[in-house]
């Protein structure tokens, strides 16, 4: 199994001196971020969808083989919450297509509020081209159905694996032959990293999990806890 890690984003300013050298421009961030990455998750997208242009120029400074995936607009998420979603997702897809072959799996993070409705669900996931891959981030119980899990599944859509505070959010469901894992925050300290127990443990579940690739990001990056967990991590898969 092939597994990349990354972390969610790459312009912190406090990640100056832990990953980005003090001399080192803002400009030449993802430059210096693919050095020591191969994917990152770009979170750009869910509060203003940057255009082709800025997609393609993120493509072209990224070397061959990186990955983005990119999170989706919350005006699809948050705002439309899955209504009428064909006009959203085609205009998402027509500015990532400026990444041509490094586009990764877009996801979905659902707000914590919104409750499970299958067929909104399933008629959002049609409206994405069968080559591009999706994950979903479901934050409402409601949602652990067999219902939803066959939509999921039926869309070879990933149910994306989350922890907050090294506890898991969601039920094992492998509902694609790729895998989508985002740590949100660990209890270690310094706050919010991950300790080693904690890194190992989803180390083998990823491992266990029985899939194709998986796709890893540490969002947890108050001071640069994702940079340092996210490099331990691919140390241990």
């Amino acid at each position: 199994m092939e597994t990349l890690v990354g972390t969610s984003g790459w312009q912190y300013r406090d990640w100056r001196g832990v990953l980005y050298p003090e001399k080192v421009p803002q400009r030449l961030w993802l430059e210096t971020y693919t050095q020591h990455f191969r994917t990152v998750e770009s979170n750009n997208a869910f509060y203003r969808l940057p255009s082709t242009r800025t997609f393609e120029e993120w493509a072209e400074r990224t070397p061959d083989g990186f990955v983005m995936a990119v999170k989706a607009s919350r005006y699809l998420t948050h705002i439309k919450r899955l209504t009428d979603p064909e006009e959203p997702v085609e205009r998402l897809m027509g500015a990532v297509e400026g990444l041509k072959g490094k586009l990764g799996p877009i996801l979905l993070q659902l707000p914590p509020t919104l409750k499970a409705d299958p067929g909104k669900l399933d008629r959002c996931l049609a409206c994405f081209p069968r080559r591009v891959r999706v994950a979903v981030e479901f934050r409402h119980p409601s949602w652990w159905t067999d219902e939803v899990r066959s939509v999921l599944e039926a869309r070879e859509a990933a149910l994306c694996w989350a922890d907050r505070e090294s506890r898991v959010l969601n039920p094992p469901w492998r509902t694609a032959r790729w895998g989508y894992v985002r740590l949100h925050e660990g209890r270690a300290t310094p706050r919010p990293a991950y300790g080693e127990a904690a890194l190992r443990t989803w180390a083998r579940r990823v491992h266990e999990a029985g899939w194709r690739e998986a796709y890893v990001y540490f969002n947890n990056d108050p001071g640069g806890a994702a940079v340092r967990n996210a490099a331990r991590f691919a140390e241990l898969v």
